[in-house]
């Protein structure tokens, strides 16, 4: 393609992206509907999904089965790939990755162009505190309870700065926290050199579901009293209340919220998004190249300053992905959005707390997950007396249930109840427990 050709391509597309966002809340949900989904119906929802029945899955926020939609978008977009590589890409590759922005600003109720898309959580988290503003003498605070990519990630950062890392515990006993006890212990540990406060939303440890938006309220306190250059920034790992938990952007109050969308929103394996407000974004700088609307600055289509050139286009890798899973991220938004968020959360917070209320009855099992529904979301960590977590998950496994032990210094056992599980599934594997537990 000559220069010349790219730039009027370029322009032409990029003229159609504000009508594009303008109209996602018009974005059609025939795509999922056309399977015969009943969204009414959790039946219905689980037959989108070819996961073999002769197991009950209890770990698919691990890596989640694409349901019908998504996997008809993929293979759609995979034909073209195949048939034309060229013309399919240069057809679609202005236009494509606005289209997934606006479906995911819509389900976060936010603006397509604070949304950054990437490959997974850990690039998301590489991404962003890789280069995220903070000095010599500034301390970056995060918390015990927290996954590897978050910690190696910002012990990289500084090694590079010469800032320091410090861990707090927000908790002791995940299964006896509470919401006064997480904000005062994260008070506590604030100090005037904080600059970053990196947490997870949904800990994978232990399944505690931190209050995300009463932790931003502390945040707003403590940066009333700050110049804007040295305010504290508030960074979520959100992989684990992405998908369930029916919160807007906004309620959540973060400055960064990191996910990848492949587990409980069901996205195509290996795409997330990076959400940040504006003055977040001005704290942090690329790390990859773009190839969005910033490539036509780069030509002299766009002036530098073009409305185009939004932080979520500048900050979205560049490079050649597997476009047939990146573009078809927007169908996993809109399958959610038929269910309808407020049912996702209802339905997968009541099978966890079936499965809860079951284990508490059980004199040899620790629960680590609050019961209280406000401190907890998806994730299930137990501990059966006398038995690992690896000889919990290979004798549930010999059942036919699919479990997890969690990747921890401390592990523990894991169920993760979904909207492909049933009632009798629960309590299938609740009594294969109490079995191993007798």
């Amino acid at each position: 393609m000559h220069r010349r050709d790219f730039i009027a391509r370029s322009v032409t597309a990029l003229a159609a992206i504000p009508a594009l966002s303008a109209s996602s809340s018009a974005l059609s949900l025939e795509s999922a509907v056309a399977t015969a989904l009943d969204p009414s119906d959790w039946a219905s929802v689980r037959n989108q999904f070819e996961l073999r029945r002769d197991r009950i899955h209890m770990a698919t926020f691990l890596l989640a089965s694409h349901p019908k939609p998504v996997a008809r978008a993929i293979e759609k977009h995979r034909r073209g790939f195949d048939t034309d590589p060229a013309g399919y890409w240069g057809e679609h590759f202005q236009t494509a990755e606005p289209r997934v922005r606006a479906a995911a600003a819509e389900y976060l109720q936010t603006e397509p162009g604070w949304i950054a898309l990437t490959d997974s959580t850990t690039m998301g988290l590489g991404l962003i505190y890789s280069t995220i503003q903070v000095d010599a003498g500034q301390e970056i605070l995060t918390t015990t309870h927290d996954h590897y990519a978050t910690i190696k990630s910002l012990k990289l950062r500084a090694e590079r700065t010469g800032a320091s890392v410090r861990e707090v515990a927000l908790y002791d006993q995940g299964g006896q926290t509470t919401v006064d006890e997480i904000l005062t212990r994260m008070r506590e540990a604030i100090t005037d050199k904080t600059r970053v406060l990196a947490v997870t939303w949904v800990h994978s440890s232990t399944g505690v579901r931190l209050p995300i938006a009463e932790m931003s309220k502390v945040v707003a306190e403590v940066n009333a009293g700050r110049d804007h250059s040295d305010r504290l920034l508030f960074c979520v790992d959100g992989v684990h209340g992405l998908g369930i938990e029916d919160a807007s952007f906004d309620e959540l109050g973060c400055d960064f919220l990191i996910a990848g969308t492949h587990k409980w929103l069901f996205g195509p394996r290996g795409t997330g998004i990076i959400c940040g407000r504006p003055h977040a974004w001005e704290a942090v700088e690329p790390v990859i190249p773009s190839f969005g609307p910033s490539v036509g600055v780069w030509l002299g289509a766009l002036p530098p300053d073009s409305e185009y050139v939004t932080p979520g286009s500048y900050h979205s890798p560049g490079g050649f992905h597997s476009f047939d899973h990146r573009w078809a991220l927007d169908e996993a938004f809109r399958f959610h959005q038929a269910i309808g968020k407020e049912r996702v959360e209802a339905r997968i917070h009541a099978l966890n707390t079936r499965a809860k209320q079951a284990l508490a009855e059980m004199s040899n099992v620790t629960l680590h997950t609050p019961m209280d529904e406000a401190l907890s979301s998806g994730i299930i960590c137990f501990e059966v007396d006398g038995h690992g977590p690896r000889e919990v998950t290979e004798y549930l496994a010999g059942k036919g249930i699919t479990a997890s032990a969690s990747p921890y210094p401390v592990s523990y056992a894991r169920i993760a109840p979904s909207l492909i599980n049933t009632e009798e599934e629960v309590d299938r594997t609740t009594a294969a427990i109490a079995e191993l537990s007798a």
